[in-house]
């Protein structure tokens, strides 16, 4: 089991790139950001551009995988986006994954003047983004006509570093989105069972997770799949337990070998913020990235 990191993109590069280089000193396997305009509690506070803090990132690194958890069509174009990413990957070394979603209702959903879509919409235009980004990333010349997005000869020469192109982590829990994970994922992403947050227990989070993964295997099997080629990836911190995993190390590796035993391959651990939601003892924190991978084998 691997064990990445988020940072959230609130802090201005002169302090925040110290965040980066000691997420790749304390060995996790990725550092990714949110790819959000603004984003729930901290709409009112700093929040820089997911992009180019992944590309000051990858110039402040050397060996750490960084990307996107996630980025979304709300505010996204496949043929600007697959732009942003070939250029992103080049100058990264080909380190760059990117995670995926339909998106939400959210602030990104409204900022750019619009009504937000309905759930079926950001379904149809998620089954429309995904497919066609995939094209742009790896053919040097894409035209395609969709409902939603469209591209006309664009060029994407000399494609990304990584061959036949950077890996796709999709974040999904219902049936289409499922089937996108199948069939252009290199990884699969939740966060859990969000009706359960609030009220549900541990063990009905688990029993919700094993029934994604279930759902999962069900769409690669319609797909010609092994469900096993996917990396399972779980963003912490949004399941009942909340902050408990990062209490101690021994609280962290308890949680994290019930989520083993259920398939998972990756955990994603938000980098702590005093006075938020993710707050978390910074010590405690950088014990279980160094301690705690030797303890899960």
């Amino acid at each position: 089991m691997r064990l990445s990191t988020v940072i959230l993109p609130i802090h201005r590069w002169s302090e925040g790139q110290k965040t980066w280089q000691r997420a790749e000193e304390l060995g996790f396997h990725a550092a990714y950001t949110y790819d959000h305009l603004s984003w729930r509690t901290f709409r009112d506070g700093p929040w820089f551009g997911a992009l180019p803090t992944l590309t000051a990132a990858a110039a402040a690194t050397t060996r750490i995988r960084l990307g996107t958890l996630v980025t979304s069509p709300n505010f996204r174009h496949p043929v600007t986006l697959a732009k942003e990413l070939i250029t992103l990957d080049d100058v990264s070394g080909g380190r760059v994954t990117l995670g995926i979603g339909a998106g939400g209702n959210g602030f990104d959903a409204t900022v750019l003047g619009q009504e937000p879509w309905t759930p079926k919409e950001r379904a149809d235009r998620f089954a429309e983004f995904v497919p066609l980004l995939d094209r742009l990333l790896t053919e040097d010349a894409v035209t395609q006509r969709g409902t939603f997005y469209s591209a006309d000869e664009a060029r994407n020469i000399p494609g990304c570093v990584q061959r036949p192109r950077l890996p796709f982590a999709v974040a999904a829990t219902g049936p289409r989105g499922l089937r996108l994970a199948a069939r252009h994922g290199q990884a699969w992403v939740t966060t859990g069972d969000p009706k359960i947050f609030e009220t549900g227990t541990p063990e009905e989070s688990v029993a919700a997770l094993r029934g994604q993964i279930e759902k999962l295997g069900k769409a690669c099997a319609e797909t010609g799949r092994e469900v096993a080629e996917l990396d399972k990836v779980l963003l912490t911190g949004f399941t009942p337990d909340r902050g408990r995993p990062l209490e101690s190390v021994d609280a962290f590796v308890d949680f994290a070998g019930r989520h083993r035993e259920l398939g998972f391959t990756e955990l994603v651990l938000h980098w702590p913020i005093p006075d938020s939601d993710f707050a978390a003892d910074r010590q405690v924190f950088e014990r279980i990235a160094t301690e705690a991978p030797a303890q899960l084998g």
